[in-house]
């Protein structure tokens, strides 16, 4: 004969079903539906429970229809007892955290690169996001210090501290950088040589040379590695960005440095000149160069010669002009030492002129 249940024993049995369940704990529920912004979840219990809007994600740009799927099946954290409706209020977002800081307990583990989203810039540094967990990267911890940073940006970071239970995240960019480089340095340097020809891209210029970017290692262009010129200053020649072929000059393994020459990818004009002029030569020569010594004039395509200072007056004087960079000018060869790259002009008398 089949028991009859009063409403008070079905009461009970509902009571008896929903026992385990309470604040704290870890639970799997099916979605059923959505009502307004929230979710609805079966988890087994007497009633429905509702997954609110801030607790879908760690996305909270996201809709809550496109994180949690009707139908599909997912963890959930009680986050408080049972309320005056009889209902759970679950969390999916506490769910993904604590998986979040396991994954990145791995990649502090294996010292992995990461990208961070920058959602506040404050004093002192940058407020990030990383897998929706909060962390902070310190000014000093920021390699392009002078790079304009802007909320949205995606920034490269290595963990330098990771305290869940104080959910303390602290990241270095800084340190990407640094070790980046280091292992760059290992490559290049196992493959160049001196006197290889390699490209590189100038990233930087300062008064006494520039620095050029050859596999992800900053090597030195010294000023007077640039041309057989004279070159009073590198951005003379070099703009930041251009790519350039160098030759590799000087390799320090010890102290980790290249020394790189653009001059000697191509000839030394000092080889040819050598054959070409002789002392008391007059030839027509360009000012390059106008000093408070003197005046530099190309008397041999690359190769450069002093007039001095008082020659110049000589010549302004004598032809009522003032010398001007670019003129075309006779000199006379007064001494030449190709040896040493050196030569003195002088200006040829009229006669002289004549009797070329």
């Amino acid at each position: 004969m089949d028991k009859t249940y009063s409403d008070k024993d079905f009461e009970s049995l509902l009571d008896n079903y929903d026992y385990k369940f309470k604040k704290g704990d870890l639970v799997k529920g099916v979605v059923l539906g959505y009502e307004s912004d929230t979710a609805l979840v079966d988890i087994g219990a007497k009633s429905i429970a509702i997954v609110p809007p801030k607790e879908a994600s760690v996305d909270y740009e996201a809709k809550i229809q496109d994180v949690l799927e009707k139908n599909k099946e997912y963890e959930f954290l009680i986050i408080s007892d049972v309320d005056e409706n009889g209902q759970f209020w679950l969390s999916r977002k506490k769910v993904d955290l604590v998986y979040s800081w396991k994954e990145l307990e791995k990649l502090k583990e294996a010292d992995e690169v990461i990208n961070g989203k920058i959602v506040q810039i404050v004093k002192g540094g940058l407020l990030v996001d990383i897998v929706g967990i909060r962390g902070f990267v310190p000014s000093s911890q920021i390699q392009e210090k002078e790079t304009r940073y802007a909320v949205g940006d995606k920034i490269e970071l290595k963990i330098l501290t990771l305290e869940e239970d104080q959910n303390n995240l602290v990241l270095s960019n800084k340190k990407v950088y640094s070790d980046s480089i280091e292992s760059a340095k290992k490559v290049v340097f196992s493959q160049v040589e001196v006197g290889q020809i390699v490209k590189g891209k100038v990233v930087r210029i300062a008064s006494f040379g520039a620095f050029v970017d050859i596999g992800g290692v900053d090597c030195l262009l010294p000023l007077s590695q640039i041309s057989w010129k004279w070159v009073e200053h590198p951005t003379d020649l070099l703009t930041i960005g251009e790519t350039i072929e160098v030759a590799i000059y000087d390799i320090d393994k010890e102290k980790q440095r290249i020394t790189l020459s653009l001059k000697n990818v191509t000839d030394d004009p000092w080889v040819g000149v050598a054959n070409e002029l002789k002392e008391g030569d007059i030839r027509e020569g360009v000012v390059t160069r106008l000093k408070n010594f003197g005046a530099f004039v190309e008397v041999y395509p690359g190769v450069e010669a002093l007039l001095p200072h008082n020659e110049v007056v000589e010549y302004q004087n004598a032809n009522n002009t003032i010398l001007e960079v670019g003129a075309k000018i006779n000199v006379v060869i007064i001494k030449f030492n190709p040896e040493d790259k050196r030569i003195s002009l002088g200006i040829p008398t009229k006669e002289a002129q004549a009797a070329e």
